[in-house]
C-alpha cells in the first residue's frame, strides 16, 4: 500500500497549524511544516511560526533549518519530505503536511521532475547584469515573450524568480510552464488534501489583525536584526513580512506604510494560495467559521478518519 499524507491546505491565517496539531494527536501523527519560509532559523514572527507551546508536544520538521542568508527550493524540500516521510510511516506513525506554499507541497506529493541540469553560473550572471542596466520590469517583459503563464505568476519585483525562469528556459530550452505540464498526475503516496477556506471579509480581517499582533510581538525588531546583520539582499528577505520594511528602514517611507503594505500584500498572497490549491489539487474544502471553529474541526477530524480509513 501507499504511504498515507494528509496534507492540510489553505490561504494564511484560516487555522491550518492548529487544525494539524489535532490531527496529529488523534491519529499519532507528526507535522512536516509545508511553508517555504518557516525553514530560516531566527525568522520566527513574521513567517507565524508554530510555537513549543502550540505544538502540544507533536514533533514538527522542516522548521529552522536553514541560515537566513541560505536558498531553498521546491527540489531541496521534495528530497527532504520524501526522507521524512518514509521515516515516519516507517515508525507508524501518520505524516501530516500543512502549509501554504503551493508548489513546495504539490512537488513533494507528486515527485515531481525538476530540471537537471546545474544552475548554470554564467547566464545567470548575464541576466543579473541586465537587470542592474535595464531594470526588473526589462526582464519581466522578455519572459512574457518566453513563457506568459510563469509571468502572469511571478511579480516583476520578484526578481530572483524572474531569472531563474529564463535561466530554466535558456539553460534547458524548454519553459517552466512547459516543465510543470509535464510532471506526474500520480502520486507515490495515498495523499488526503483537506483544505480550510474562509468567508474573504472575515479572512481579510484576520489577517489584519494577525499583522498587528506580530508588530506587538516584535516583527520589526526581528527584521532589523536581520537588516542589520546584513542579509538584506538573501532570498529569505524578499518574503511578505520582511521585505516591506527594508525601504521604511532606508527612510523611504514611513512606518504606517510598511504595515500598509504589509497587510496588502498578505491579503493578496491569501488570494494566490486559495486559487492554486483550487486549480492543482483535488481536495477536500471545508469553510471555517471562526465562532464554530470547535464544532467544524471536529467534523473534519471525523471525516479524517473516513478518508484514511477508505484506502
Amino acid at each position: 500500500m501507499k504511504p498515507h499524507v494528509v496534507s492540510i491546505v489553505g490561504p494564511t491565517a484560516v487555522g491550518k497549524s492548529e487544525l494539524a496539531v489535532r490531527a496529529a494527536l488523534r491519529y499519532n501523527g507528526e507535522v512536516i511544516s509545508g511553508d517555504s519560509m518557516q525553514v530560516y532559523r531566527t525568522m520566527d514572527i513574521g513567517t507565524a511560526k508554530v510555537t513549543k507551546d502550540e505544538m502540544l508536544g507533536v514533533p514538527h520538521h522542516m522548521i529552522d533549518i536553514k541560515n537566513p542568508d541560505d536558498s531553498f527550493s521546491a527540489a531541496e524540500f521534495q528530497e527532504c519530505t520524501a526522507s521524512l516521510i518514509e521515516d515516519i510511516t516507517a515508525r507508524n506513525r501518520l505524516p501530516i503536511m500543512v502549509g501554504g506554499t503551493g508548489l513546495y507541497i504539490q512537488a513533494a506529493l507528486y515527485g515531481f521532475n525538476f530540471p537537471s541540469k546545474a544552475r548554470n553560473e554564467s547566464i545567470v550572471e548575464k541576466l543579473e547584469k541586465e537587470y542592474e542596466q535595464h531594470g526588473a520590469q526589462a526582464l519581466h517583459e522578455r519572459l512574457k515573450l518566453i513563457d506568459p503563464l510563469q509571468a502572469d505568476k511571478i511579480h516583476p519585483n520578484n526578481i530572483r524568480r524572474v531569472i531563474r525562469a529564463l535561466e530554466v528556459y535558456e539553460t534547458t530550452g524548454q519553459t517552466l510552464s512547459e516543465n510543470h505540464e509535464q510532471q506526474p498526475s500520480v502520486s507515490p503516496y495515498s495523499p488526503h488534501f483537506i483544505g480550510l477556506e474562509m468567508e474573504r471579509e472575515v479572512l481579510y480581517e484576520r489577517i489584519n489583525y494577525r499583522v498587528d499582533l506580530m508588530i506587538q510581538q516584535g516583527l520589526e525588531d526581528e527584521v532589523r536584526a536581520l537588516y542589520d546583520a546584513g542579509f538584506e539582499h538573501s532570498q529569505s528577505m524578499k518574503a511578505i513580512g520582511y521585505k516591506e520594511w527594508i525601504p521604511y528602514f532606508k527612510g523611504e517611507y514611513d512606518f504606517n506604510r510598511a504595515v500598509e503594505l504589509l497587510k496588502r500584500n498578505s491579503r493578496r498572497y491569501a488570494k494566490r494560495q486559495f486559487t492554486y490549491f483550487k486549480n492543482k489539487m483535488n481536495v477536500s474544502w471545508y469553510n471555517v467559521d471562526p465562532m464554530l471553529k470547535e464544532d467544524e474541526f471536529e467534523k473534519i477530524l471525523e471525516d479524517l478518519a473516513g478518508m484514511l480509513e477508505e484506502t
